[in-house]
């Protein structure tokens, strides 16, 4: 057998036992929704096989169960009660007749009760062997796994003393800041950074709450925060025959709330020897555990070229799609081909490397209000246009709901080029071409991410988002005049004249504001974030499809970052995205898309809004907690009621110190966006 840095020697015992393993699979259960169960089913139509969604009641629609051959509903709506659910996941495979199940990642992918369950239930799991989930499902055991086995760690204390006075004193002794972080999960969730001790007690709590509500674990374990890192990952693949390798790295560096929302591979400046001692040392860390299948060692790479061990992913990563598109690979194809009980198809010498891909991931998220997660229904969801070097990976189209029970990402977005630069601006079109309505997105931000100096020169690290935060998130701006111009002219061309029924043939019977040898004048009443305005329409755009065109003087005011109204000579025009949904507008301005309504000021009754002094529910949500009681005096800043939303935690705080006067809220309730939570009356 083959001694390279990919081997590794068995008994003949265990091949023998490895070899009896060959089965075929014709159909497959994904337990998972979304984007992940949609891609794993086109790997698996590719290869023959039929598919199998689960889906929870209120999922009954969704994109994953209308691509699939087969669904089942497992009830429910929150994920204890429908997604991680072992045994209607596992009846479910059993009445599809399906032979193999693809856990995707979140939900139940890391846990290993699952995979023993699939085990005996006669299933194939395609993910690693139970014990290596185990081994690498706790970070704390993980850690202390790859510190025997020579792999550089970050200080921390990963124990199983779980008291307060224990990572009170580990944070000490470590040095603030410290990174709270849940041992049994990932993604984020259950994660809290710490500046000092005052903030120690209230952050465990709040971490331990999230990581029981997203994995069923509240154990925790605390490491130095090391600053200016940036994440640089390595994929593994492992086959039931012994031989392991890596396909290169990924750099997932921005992020925000600890969740990548940026990833690429290679990662920028990395020199061969670095790369190859990273992929040598995610492969020594895959063969400590015996590890089978696709996985991913996440290390912290300091600016001195050092990296140390974070964790290992014990399955398919959000992120994979940058792998393939730089080694031609199907990682979901493999993993089939694995559990199959055939061997990796190729040597780590022949692993390909061609060009660079940037995969970006579109949220349904506020980024204006520290990117909390959004809910409602995409009224509006336009996908870019297929071609060389580009691919989505989405689980949701036009009509669908966004739940705030689940991950609130919609897509992903990946571009190919032969160089960095390339992928980066192919990414910028896509961006450019994508429109969501309906929900708030992170679509803006994105842009703002690709096309910032810093990026385009590589300048990575995971507080980028927060040192370039000014350029990235800029305060909202009062929307220009030319705008709502735009806006009325496109909402007057869109609409089909409405006519008199007494005389539906005369134009005199219009009532579009036409008027002999005059251009057709209306005023309109317009309403966009917030603010009104009553606007006359003119013919100065003309709407074609999708595209409102518009004259020349609309150029780019570069002082102002915005588009400003100017007079020129010429007859230039331009073109932007304007797509009418209804009674909704959505306008593309300074590059980003607003929805413009129509107000009847006859018609419409103002509605009182909360109560003087109230605070409401930024999202949709489940209250997990409330802090406070009627009649009691609050400083300013303290958490008064928590609200859970798409598996993360959100602190509703007192802006100002004063006396609760009123409490609309219990635990355990659902409540959606703007409902009244709280009175506080200022002391």
């Amino acid at each position: 057998m083959s001694k390279d840095p990919g081997c590794k020697d068995l008994s003949r015992a265990d091949v023998d036992a490895r070899q009896l393993i060959s089965v075929a699979i014709d159909t497959l259960l994904i337990a998972n929704r979304g984007e992940i169960a949609c891609r794993v089913m086109r790997s698996a139509r590719a290869l023959g096989i039929r598919t199998v969604a689960v889906h929870s009641a209120i999922d009954r629609h969704a994109r994953h169960v209308r691509e699939a051959d087969l669904a089942v509903d497992l009830g429910g709506a929150k994920p204890a009660e429908s997604y991680l659910r072992i045994d209607g996941i596992v009846a479910a495979a059993r009445e599809s007749g399906a032979q193999a199940v693809h856990p995707g990642y979140g939900f139940l992918s890391e846990n290993a009760d699952f995979a023993r369950a699939c085990e005996a239930a006669g299933l194939l799991f395609l993910g690693p062997p139970a014990a290596a989930i185990e081994a690498m499902g706790s970070k704390s055991a993980a850690k202390a796994l790859m510190e025997a086995a020579g792999v550089p760690l970050v200080p921390g204390y990963h124990g199983e003393a779980q008291d307060y006075e224990t990572f009170r004193a580990a944070a000490e002794t470590i040095g603030y800041p410290v990174l709270l972080k849940a041992t049994a999960g990932g993604g984020g969730k259950g994660m809290k950074v710490v500046e000092r001790e005052s903030e120690l007690a209230e952050a465990l709590e709040s971490a331990r709450r999230e990581a029981r509500a997203a994995f069923g674990d509240a154990r925790m374990l605390v490491e130095k925060y090391v600053l200016k890192p940036r994440h640089v990952e390595i994929q593994v693949f492992a086959d039931r025959h012994g031989h392991c390798l890596y396909l290169f790295e990924r750099d997932c560096s921005i992020q925000r709330r600890h969740q990548k929302v940026v990833e690429e591979a290679p990662a920028p400046g990395l020199s061969p020897a670095l790369r190859r001692a990273m992929g040598e040392t995610a492969v020594k860390a895959a063969q400590a555990i015996g590890y089978v299948g696709a996985g991913t060692v996440e290390f912290l790479l300091d600016v001195r070229g050092e990296f140390f061990f974070m964790e290992m992913n014990t399955r398919l990563q959000v992120e994979h799609p940058v792998t393939e598109a730089i080694t031609g690979l199907d990682l979901v194809a493999w993993q089939i081909r694995i559990a199959r009980g055939e061997p990796l198809p190729i040597g780590q010498e022949q692993v390909p490397l061609h060009g660079h891909a940037i995969e970006v991931r579109l949220y349904a998220e506020d980024p204006e209000h520290d990117f909390l997660p959004a809910s409602g229904t995409l009224a509006l969801y336009r996908e870019p246009s297929a071609g060389p070097g580009r691919r989505v990976d989405s689980g949701v189209a036009e009509g669908d709901a966004v739940s705030p029970f689940y991950d609130p990402m919609l897509a992903k977005l990946i571009a190919w080029g032969e160089n960095r630069e390339e992928a980066r601006q192919r990414l910028l079109a896509m961006l450019a071409e994508t429109a969501v309505g309906g929900v708030k997105t992170n679509l803006a931000f994105l842009r703002r991410v690709l096309a910032h100096p810093a990026f385009a020169s590589a300048e990575l690290d995971t507080g980028f988002i927060p040192r370039h935060r000014e350029a990235l998130l800029p305060a909202p701006q009062e929307l220009p005049e030319a705008f709502w111009q735009l806006a009325a002219s496109a909402f007057v061309q869109s609409e089909t004249p409405r006519r008199r029924e007494d005389d539906p043939r005369s134009p005199w019977s219009a009532t579009d504001g036409w008027r002999a040898g005059l251009p057709a004048q209306i005023d309109l009443h317009l309403s966009c974030q917030g603010a009104r305005r009553q606007v006359r329409a003119d013919d100065g755009a003309e709407l074609q499809g999708e595209w409102l065109s518009c004259r020349s003087e609309l150029a780019r005011d570069r002082d102002a970052g915005e588009i400003a109204s100017k007079l020129a000579p010429t007859q230039v025009r331009r073109r932007l995205r304007a797509i009418r949904q209804g009674d909704t507008l959505y306008l593309e301005w300074a590059g980003e898309l607003h929805a413009v309504g129509r107000v009847d000021p006859l018609a419409e009754v103002e509605a009182g809004h909360a109560h003087h002094g109230g605070l409401t529910a930024p999202m949709n949500g489940s209250i997990v907690r409330v802090l406070v009681e009627a009649g009691q005096h609050v400083e300013a800043g303290a958490a008064l009621v928590v609200l859970e939303a798409m598996k993360m935690e959100h602190s509703i705080r007192a802006p100002r110190a004063g006396v609760v006067t009123g409490l609309y809220c219990r635990e355990g309730e659902l409540v959606g966006e703007g409902t009244a939570l709280v009175e506080l009356e200022e002391a």
